[in-house]
């Protein structure tokens, strides 16, 4: 059976783009008759807060999203929130650091600023770390951890690497353009790379439908897939909502938020319709409720662009 997710990060209220998201990959898994988790990614201590991850339930609820496993609904691989899955991510750091493939980087912050500095790598990812602590030897590395903590990056292969996206077709990774990439940071918070493949392997999740800005990301969980000895998932990458000028939407901006839309009394349905129009599924903005759309649902009619939103749309509440 078929199983996809969606994985939001409690960090402000879901914002129209989150919710465009969400749908699609409510609908392939509801189309395929799969299972279709929630997780909630909230490692990031600083930036989730739980009264976001509850308003992420409301908000799912309120358009006619379900799902099969995730927060109040359990299932056979929870916890469903990734703050009670800490000890996960450190038996994958053990098993990565055990194989030779992490190596410790002691780079302060100034040092990790200059290299920012340096043309990037993979157009979201930022700068390639170019290596500086790989070739320490044990001493140095015993001198340099008396001055810091490090962090843990991953010591990635140079050769060239591909995977296929189910929107964006092919795309291809020249050697050197990943970088050595951090799992574990020096203050002990476990990566974004790291946390997410190793839920997903353990979840038993077969497909990522998630937003077109996370398509640089895919390489480096490619190879952290590869060295935990674990499948990956078939990847499709939606485009992103933005604006009638084409600037993307951030939760920043509360009038966006389905929050907000709730707040002014907007039925879903006529944010489904929007959205759903959106993406293809129907020819105008009429109201309809999601479990309306699955059997419309087709990746084919969606494009590799950004989606411009018209000002009716942004004006929903």
């Amino acid at each position: 059976m078929r199983r996809g997710r969606f994985a939001p990060t409690p960090s402000g209220p879901m914002h129209i783009g989150n919710a465009f998201t969400a749908l699609l990959a409510w609908l392939q898994m509801r189309q395929a008759s799969g299972t279709f988790v929630l997780r909630i990614e909230d490692i990031d201590g600083p930036r989730s807060r739980p009264e976001y991850a509850q308003l992420i339930v409301e908000d799912l609820t309120w358009m006619g999203l379900d799902w099969d496993e995730g927060p109040a609904a359990d299932g056979p691989y929870g916890p469903y929130l990734q703050s009670l899955r800490l000890e996960l991510y450190e038996q994958a750091v053990d098993r990565l650091q055990r194989s030779g493939r992490l190596y410790p980087c002691y780079c302060s912050r100034a040092e990790l600023a200059a290299i920012a500095s340096a043309p990037h790598g993979l157009a979201s990812e930022g700068a390639v770390y170019p290596g500086l602590c790989k070739a320490l030897g044990e001493e140095e590395r015993r001198r340099k951890a008396q001055a810091k903590p490090p962090s843990l990056r991953v010591a990635v292969p140079e050769r060239p690497f591909s995977f296929k996206d189910g929107l964006a077709g092919m795309q291809h990774v020249p050697p050197g353009a990943l970088g050595d990439f951090v799992v574990k940071r020096a203050d002990g918070q476990f990566s974004y790379q790291l946390a997410v493949v190793v839920d997903d392997a353990a979840m038993g999740i077969t497909d990522v439908l998630r937003g077109g800005d996370l398509l640089d990301s895919t390489p480096r969980q490619l190879v952290l897939y590869e060295m935990l000895g674990a499948v990956p998932p078939s990847f499709c990458h939606v485009p992103l909502l933005c604006g009638p000028e084409g600037g993307r939407l951030s939760k920043r901006d509360r009038s966006l938020s389905l929050a907000a839309l709730r707040a002014a009394g907007v039925p879903p349905e006529r944010l489904i319709g929007h959205l759903a129009y959106a993406a293809g599924l129907l020819d105008r903005p009429e109201p309809a409720k999601a479990a309306e759309l699955i059997p419309l649902f087709s990746l084919e009619r969606l494009s590799g662009e950004r989606i411009a939103l018209s000002e009716e749309a942004l004006a929903l509440g």
